[in-house]
């Protein structure tokens, strides 16, 4: 199998199917520079901007503070470029996956994660591609192939989406886990959080990306002044089961990985979350826990255990390992001397769980479209 080309690209901008601008997700100075000609005061710009995205105004009716006649001339011009809720599918531990329809035509899931604990506190799952060209063997989104960066709006626009369909605390934890490879789209994911952060006052300390092992990307989160909490897709403690998993190991072996961890900079008290999926009979041993135990050896790590979420498009091999499997990996980790958890599936009967995402359905052009002899 060839690995797709890792090379972190630029934002690509949708299909032109709508002729006003979107306003979601441009900075203030965008906004200041776009509006400018048809604002009659300079500060109308700012309103407009805290509008969409501390309030969550979905259009321009709902700025009440700007004059009648402004409101329909910037209507008349601009859209605030939300995306659409096609679809909502609650689980019955109360998590709800979410289909999102962009200007194009485009779709992707969003999730919304309660606190088991009833707390009040949430988490949104959300997507940075719509597609993903990576072929990982364990998620479904792969198994559709590649689609189209997501713009940085686009990224935000899933937030302020959902956040307003369920009327969500503005104090959220985001984390870039959906539909694609956050890293192969870093410029927009960058943009994404400066707003989500700088506009929507969601602390960077509640924000995690993951990363399926994309090492430029990595080191060039590295140089960034701000930094949000950083996730690795592992998966196996040696190079042959990894690839075998995660075609990109070819690109990016296990040493190169990890090299790229050991010179990323933390804050103090903060850690790099390595993402282990537990697949039966596929590294899922107790000694494959000392593996990787010995490869994360002197790495600021926390793991976090992930029994795989089976979906029919994957076939009868990704099944989760027994309850005493997982455990047992579990508790090896933990007499290693490593911080480890075991994440539990959340609305898997909805297929909203790690690796379920898919959008809609489309002949399959991933691993799955190689592996049945399609195009």
């Amino acid at each position: 199998m060839t690995a797709p080309d890792p090379t972190p690209t630029t934002e690509a901008a949708p299909a032109a199917v709508e002729d006003r601008p979107a306003l979601v997700g441009l900075s203030l100075e965008a906004t200041e520079t776009l509006l400018g000609p048809w604002a009659d005061r300079p500060f109308r710009a700012r309103q407009v901007h805290a509008a969409i995205h501390r309030r969550g105004a979905a259009d321009f009716a709902a700025m009440t503070d700007l004059p009648a006649a402004l409101r329909g001339e910037l209507a008349a011009r601009f859209r605030v470029g939300l995306p659409e809720i096609a679809e909502r599918r609650p689980a019955a531990d109360g998590t709800t996956k979410y289909l999102l329809r962009l200007a194009d035509g485009a779709s992707i899931e969003a999730v919304d994660i309660p606190a088991p604990d009833g707390g009040g506190r949430h988490t949104l799952c959300i997507s940075s591609q719509a597609g993903c060209a990576l072929a990982c063997a364990f998620c479904v989104t792969g198994y559709w192939g590649a689609g189209r960066n997501l713009t940085a709006g686009e990224i935000v626009g899933q937030v302020l989406a959902v956040r307003r369909a369920a009327d969500l605390p503005d104090s959220l934890n985001v984390v870039f886990m959906g539909m694609g490879e956050p890293l192969l789209n870093l410029a927009a994911v960058r943009r994404a959080l400066e707003i989500l952060t700088d506009e929507m006052k969601i602390s960077w300390r509640r924000i995690t990306v993951s990363t399926s092992g994309i090492v430029p990307g990595i080191d060039e989160m590295a140089a960034w002044d701000r930094r949000p909490n950083l996730a690795i897709s592992l998966h196996a403690p040696d190079d042959l089961r990894r690839s075998r998993l995660m075609p990109i190991n070819r690109t990016y072996p296990l040493a190169e990985l990890l090299a790229a961890l050991a010179r990323y900079p933390l804050e103090t008290g903060r850690r790099i979350t390595v993402e282990y999926l537990l697949v039966r009979d596929l590294a899922d041993a107790p000694a494959d826990a000392d593996a990787l135990a010995r490869r994360l050896a002197g790495l600021p790590v926390k793991v976090n255990l992930i029994p795989v979420n089976p979906d029919p498009v994957l076939g009868d091999t990704m099944v989760p390992p027994s309850d005493a499997a997982i455990d047992a990996f579990h508790r090896q980790l933990k007499r290693r001397g490593l911080v480890s958890t075991v994440r539990r599936p959340r609305g898997d009967d909805v297929s909203a769980a790690c690796g379920q995402l898919r959008a809609f359905d489309r002949a399959p052009r991933g691993f799955a479209g190689r592996r049945l002899g399609r195009d």
